[in-house]
């Protein structure tokens, strides 16, 4: 073979030089736009959980391990052995406790970690003073300064909607209960330390038992703890266990945050009181069911940590450390253990042994490399992908750097991706691009493509770090956007910045920012919006000289309808199952002369709302266009009820705007 080799190279001397390859044309357009402007990383991302039957949880070799990774914030004692876990003589009856798993080893590894704690008190089978006392132990006794503390695991698991996994020793298990046991618990324990933060379990938008209204009850779990208890907790904590038919269908889950996201804060700011704006979200438990050692899991870890922080999520939290084997399979050619660790717990079943004792997990490297590219104080930007497997994020950093993340979703396939840039120009060189590839076993580092290229492995993560080729300073990013709102108008406005500047604003629109005018004041009237509509919008600062500023916070709304229509509509939810309803809708005419033969018109805000049946009228469904038509004139004043039942297996967003024979309803 060498010999054959070497006259093959010696024939390539002497012939004609060879036509350089043709890079293969991009099949994915990613665009990155700085003007699109999201959250910014707090101090606190990063999170995972420890728990009290993890006897490693206190280990040097595991808080140096989550401390590689960037982790920022640790949970304690580990989901539902909360409701179960008395701090002081550190049991947990009915469960297991392992040696060096006291509160105070936990601490030393966080410490160790460089990660502040977030602590589980017992509402299960503990009380307000069993928590008040913890708080005094850890802050005043101990100084270690624990400003995060939830009131219970899963709460709404405790039996009152069917389903019972969470310790629950109240006679009362309604959320009415839950709310006002929080409040005593939030009062006894601020009284030791007011510093401290409190947060109350929710649901997560989309997923049981959100929407059920339980017996006895006057609303959701949701709105009847945050209407009763809002004004004492400082931020409401969800878990999100998306599932999935498959690893694929897992992967698509991540298109859920952005409405579960929207849903909840608009429940907070519903629900929660004056200056519920204060009231901020953690994500303390993901995971998923297919392939949770192995790609996918990575995969999804860096997509749904980037999601949920670009929606303004505080912390977000892998479901855990360690866990242990679970049933054995493969999983695009890699074994995968069906543990919910980051960490190997190094133990066998019947045929199989993990790998050993604190061998990291695929997730683990997904989780080191959010570490190198969400940091504290970095902002989010929007990004845009037109190819569903592949997920784009991205940041800016303070000093003008853009890291910019990518996930290609596909098991089998490369992808070409050409990258487009809006208000940010990339340095000129070759970037440096860290990928975690299927089946690796460290997180690999390169100079590879170009800052307008990149090709990215199957089933992979891809990081690029690039700089700006016009650092110069630029103005400060404008203050806190506000906006009143018509149904067609909406008048956005912000604090005065230095003199002499120019404000651009822009629409967020899939990812990218399409401008919508600019102006030297500090308000701006957009026009010809739609009714019912959801937007989201940012301002950017331009000095004379022509340097743009970062983009603001985000501000978004949703537009009304109008008030002077010749029709009403009242749509609601009468009765929910978790992944279906009942809706009511009543329709009103406004006018003085009958309507013969009319159509309701509206569209399912996502793509995972469907008509089940209608009654009443005539239902029919295109895509997520539907139409109710009525055989029966509808008189002057006259209000006609119409029902169906609606599916849905994502969060729930209900239509706001409707149209009547094609004029536009006010919505009630």
């Amino acid at each position: 073979m060498a010999r054959l080799l070497a006259s093959t190279v010696l024939l390539a001397a002497v012939a004609a030089a060879p036509t350089p390859a043709i890079a293969a044309p991009a099949d994915v357009r990613v665009d990155v736009d700085t003007r699109a402007g999201l959250a910014t990383v707090g101090d606190v991302a990063l999170g995972v959980n420890h728990a009290i039957w993890d006897s490693q949880l206190g280990t040097p070799e595991v808080s140096g391990l989550l401390k590689d990774a960037g982790v920022s914030m640790v949970r304690y004692p580990g989901g539902s052995y909360a409701d179960i876990y008395h701090w002081r003589d550190h049991t947990a009856p009915g469960g297991y406790v392992a040696p060096d798993t006291d509160f105070d080893t936990f601490m030393a590894g966080a410490r160790r970690t460089g990660a502040q704690p977030m602590i589980i008190a017992n509402y299960g089978t503990g009380t307000a003073q069993e928590a008040a006392d913890w708080v005094r132990y850890a802050n005043v006794t101990k100084g270690y300064g624990a400003k995060y503390w939830t009131i219970g695991n899963e709460n709404y698991g405790n039996g009152h909607y069917g389903s019972a996994w969470e310790a629950d020793e109240h006679a009362d298990k309604s959320p009415k209960e839950y709310a006002a046991t929080v409040t005593a618990y939030a009062q006894a324990m601020k009284a030791v330390d007011p510093t401290i933060k409190i947060g109350a379990v929710l649901t997560m938008p989309g997923n049981w038992p959100d929407g059920i209204v339980g017996t006895g009850d006057q609303g959701s779990w949701n709105q009847e703890v945050l209407t009763r208890a809002g004004s004492v907790i400082d931020f409401v904590d969800v878990h999100w266990y998306p599932g999935g038919s498959s690893a694929a269908d897992t992967l698509t889950k991540n298109g859920h945050i952005q409405d579960a996201a929207f849903l909840l804060r608009r429940q907070i700011d519903t629900y929660a009181g004056t200056n519920a704006g204060r009231i901020t979200i953690s994500m303390t438990e993901t995971n998923v069911d297919i392939g949770r050692n192995t790609q996918p899991g990575a995969l999804f870890l860096a997509d749904v940590y980037s999601g949920l922080l670009a929606q303004g999520v505080f912390t977000v939290h892998w479901w855990n450390v360690h866990n242990g084997i679970g049933t054995v399979s493969e999983v695009a050619g890699q074994t995968d253990y069906q543990d919910f660790g980051l960490l190997s717990s190094g133990n066998c079943n019947a045929s199989v042994c993990q790998p050993p004792l604190n061998t990291p997990f695929a997730p683990y490297y997904a989780l080191s490399m959010m570490g190198d590219f969400a940091r504290p104080g970095d902002r989010f930007i929007g990004t845009g992908t037109d190819n569903a497997l592949v997920s784009t994020h991205a940041v800016r950093r303070a000093n003008g750097d853009l890291a910019v993340l990518l996930i290609n979703k596909d098991p089998d396939a490369a992808r070409t991706v050409a990258l487009n840039y809006h208000g940010f120009t990339p340095a000129a060189g070759t970037p440096t691009v860290a990928t975690f590839t299927n089946g690796a076993h460290a997180v690999s580092s390169a100079s590879t493509g170009s800052a307008s290229a990149q090709t990215l492995p199957p089933y992979s993560i891809s990081l690029l770090t690039l700089h700006s080729a016009n650092p110069a300073a630029a103005p400060a990013a404008p203050g806190r956007l506000t906006s009143t709102t018509t149904d067609r108008t909406a008048t956005i406005s912000w604090p005065a910045g230095a003199a002499g500047l120019k404000y651009e604003v822009y629409r967020q629109n899939n990812g990218v920012a399409e401008q919508l005018g600019e102006t030297t004041s500090t308000s701006f009237t957009v026009r010809n919006l739609e009714p019912g509509r959801r937007y989201t919008v940012n301002v950017v600062a331009r000095d004379g000289s022509g340097r743009a500023s970062a983009a603001s916070l985000p501000l978004t709304f949703v537009t009304g309808t109008p008030a002077d229509a010749p029709c009403t509509v009242k749509f609601r939810d009468t009765n929910d199952w978790g992944n279906g309803y009942v809706g009511a809708i009543d329709i009103t005419n406004k006018t003085a002369s009958p309507i013969t033969g009319w159509t309701l018109t509206f569209a399912w805000p996502t793509t995972w709302q469907s008509l089940g049946s209608g009654w009443n009228a005539v239902w029919t469904a295109d895509g997520r266009t539907v139409r109710v038509t009525g055989d029966s004139p509808l008189a002057p004043g006259a209000t006609t009820n119409v029902g169906f039942v609606g599916n849905y297996s994502g969060p729930n967003v209900l239509p706001e705007a409707f149209t009547l024979n094609g004029n536009v309803c006010k919505s009630e």
